[in-house]
């Protein structure tokens, strides 16, 4: 009897390892690191041969399904399409207005606004009141929620011009009319919102004129003190230089700003890699659609993930970069990022709201400049504009619309030290970053599964490698 037990346990243990082994065979194999790029590297070598239907196959077995995000309520205008509660909040606002009671409208307004956000004319007429009432500033407020929320509506952008223009705020007006114009390049009215963004960038550049003209001296003293005070991080430069290379835009000042930089910085001057990079920019730059801007890419020789762009065009990238992006695509999207900071003044308009010495000393930091790689104190709805456009950007430039969203996605599940991560370390939460990137892609089908680029990439990767591994170079301006 116990023999009989011991056997039993014994085909029981049999049978349990045969179902395992057939339960483990019939799980769907994960492909290792090696074979996943070489199917990425065969599906983009079918779409450089131009047969995009086979490699989209290959890009969307390898990918897989993109992350589902939380629908958009859709846009509209129509009022009978509000809920109950929509209705009755409308009508006690229409009441509130023909009585000319702030309260009265206000709030219904605000609710109407929070409850049913795609309610277009909801929204333009609670921007209208609190214009109305004399609270413009909050009236901007409420107008880029909006646009944000649906930046392909137009309405939504010309009452956001409209009240930046309102209150003389030219370079406000320009930027959110070329923000349209970028990411809306099919759109009707594209154009004459690139007129508008043109028209109201000559009155910024006006005013900054007068202002300049009129405050000259105080400029001088102000000025003096910086460089006495930091010692003048880039040599010289005095407030009449300032107020010249204000009066000459953006572009003289990125050139003077790189300049500095590359003086100061360990830079990679000749090698592959540098074409690459330059290459990837180019195509990025090409799509922005700024040709005013002379657009330069330069390569420091930093192993930290990070880039920073000057006014102008002048994007900095860390060889970093690099090693530590899985493929062109999302190398592609940190570029994409910095070109759309260039491309939409961002640099340029931090620079001429304050002091000029005190702004450029955020450029580049005092201390190590061949590992302190910073941006500039870019605003949240900034980051976001730039991530916009970049996604935009990317896309347009042929590459997979989520490599931006990818690169973010690797780098916050990243536990290495903090050094890793300091590009992420300047920019707003990344989760609701990789939420509003998501929705885009979404809304506006840009294609996940086009062009990665890993042979190449991975080729450069070595260069890379091989690069550190030398003996680094002094920077120009300590030679």
């Amino acid at each position: 009897m116990p023999n009989l037990i011991k056997l039993g346990k014994s085909l029981l243990l049999v049978a349990l390892f045969v179902a395992s082994f057939i339960a483990v065979a019939q799980l769907p194999a994960n492909p290792d690191p090696g074979n996943r790029l070489g199917r990425l590297a065969q599906a983009d070598q079918l779409w450089l041969a131009g047969d995009r239907q086979a490699a989209e196959q290959i890009y969307r077995a390898v990918k897989g399904a993109p992350v589902s995000t939380t629908p958009q309520p859709p846009a509209f205008s129509d009022p009978s399409q509000l809920s109950v509660a929509g209705t009755v909040l409308w009508r006690l606002a229409q009441q509130g207005q023909q009585l000319q009671l702030e309260s009265a409208e206000l709030v219904p307004l605000q609710m109407l606004t929070s409850e049913q956000p795609g309610f277009i004319p909801g929204q333009l007429r609670y921007a209208a009141a609190l214009q109305a009432y004399e609270k413009p500033e909050e009236a901007i407020k409420a107008l880029q929620a909006a646009v944000a929320l649906y930046p392909d509506q137009a309405e939504l952008l010309q009452a956001l011009v409209s009240a930046h223009a309102g209150q003389e705020q030219w370079l406000e007006a320009a930027l959110a009319a070329r923000q349209f114009a970028m990411l809306q390049p099919e759109h009707p009215q594209a154009a004459s919102f690139q007129q508008l963004a043109d028209q109201y960038f000559g009155n910024y550049q006006a005013a900054l004129r007068q202002q300049i003209t009129g405050n000259t001296i105080a400029n001088l003293i102000t000025g003096i003190l910086g460089y006495v005070i930091t010692g003048s991080l880039f040599g010289p430069l005095t407030a009449i230089d300032s107020t010249a290379l204000l009066l000459q835009g953006e572009g003289a000042i990125g050139t003077t700003l790189a300049t500095q930089a590359q003086d100061r910085l360990p830079l990679i001057i000749s090698s592959p890699l540098v074409d690459y990079i330059r290459s990837v920019g180019n195509k990025i730059a090409q799509a922005s659609g700024r040709t005013d801007l002379k657009y330069e890419f330069f390569l420091v020789r930093d192993e930290r993930l990070n880039a920073f762009a000057l006014p102008g065009g002048k994007i900095f990238i860390n060889a970093g970069a690099i090693l530590k992006t899985n493929s062109e695509a999302e190398l592609a999207g940190l570029i994409a990022h910095e070109v759309s900071h260039a491309a939409l003044s961002h640099g340029f308009q931090l620079i001429t709201q304050g002091n000029l010495l005190a702004n450029l000393t955020q450029f580049l930091p005092l201390g190590d400049l061949a590992t302190s790689l910073v941006v500039l104190n870019y605003s949240r709805s900034m980051e976001e504009q730039a991530d916009l456009v970049g996604t935009r950007l990317l896309a347009t430039a042929g590459y997979a619309a989520d490599g931006l969203y990818n690169l973010m996605q690797a780098l916050a599940k990243e536990r290495g030290p903090r050094s890793f991560l300091a590009w992420l370390a300047t920019h707003p939460d990344t989760n609701d970053r990789l939420n509003y990137i998501n929705q885009m892609i979404d809304r506006d089908r840009y294609n996940r599964y086009a062009y990665e680029g890993v042979t190449l990439h991975a080729q450069m990767q070595t260069l890379v490698t091989a690069e550190f591994a030398q003996k680094p170079p002094k920077p120009r301006g300590n030679s």
